[in-house]
């Protein structure tokens, strides 16, 4: 019959509702472009993460002023800089292929062959993520492991309770910390030796 040639091909109708997933169960790249629902969502090594309802105003402030940085200083640069919502595919040798999707608040990607219609297919160079009470574990943790193991040479991990700015940086498979960025520094990445950006400008009318 059909429905027993539909289930043999391992045929995965569109989802328009999150809860009718199966939270237990593991899915790859090519379900998650089925889901239709509101909800976002990033995938870890198969299992679905529910990501935080739309981030706060003070959350927005910081992206954007990250994000204006970025651009003007990549402006006439062969990479590449992208905000959230954006896919990221991550190639995570410790779990199956396409079984990772992450949504980094911004990226920036300095291979074009990694940039496809549907997001990025592999490590971006630079990851920033902005800490909220909600998600804090989510990327101090986990995404900090994902990162690591997926090859990404720089993650930085800004801090608005504390005002303060992370950077990572990538060395013999592991990400050596530099001293944290405080009000009043200029953070400086070890990838992009240009980019120097004040701890001020990145909170600014942050309240």
């Amino acid at each position: 019959s059909f429905y027993n040639f539909v289930k043999n091909e391992r045929f995965m109708p569109i989802v328009k509702n999150f809860s009718d997933l199966d939270l237990t169960k593991t899915y790859t790249y090519s379900d998650y472009l089925l889901w239709q629902f509101s909800e976002r969502v990033e995938l870890i090594k198969g299992f679905i993460l529910k990501m935080s309802p739309a981030p706060s105003s003070n959350h927005q402030k910081i992206s954007q002023n990250v994000n204006k940085y970025f651009l003007n200083l990549f402006n006439n640069h062969p990479c590449s800089v992208f905000v959230a919502p954006f896919d990221v595919r991550l190639p995570i040798k410790s779990a199956k292929k396409d079984t990772t999707v992450v949504q980094p608040d911004i990226c920036i990607i300095c291979d074009e062959d990694k940039i496809d219609d549907k997001g990025c297919n592999g490590a971006p160079d630079l990851i920033v993520e902005i800490l909220s009470p909600k998600n804090s574990k989510h990327d101090v943790d986990t995404k900090f492991n994902l990162y690591l193991e997926s090859g990404v040479k720089e993650y930085w991990m800004v801090e608005p309770e504390e005002r303060i700015v992370l950077v990572y940086t990538l060395r013999n498979e592991e990400y050596i910390g530099l001293k944290p960025f405080t009000e009043g520094e200029i953070i400086k990445s070890p990838l992009f030796p240009e980019m120097k950006i004040a701890v001020e400008d990145v909170f600014l009318k942050v309240k």
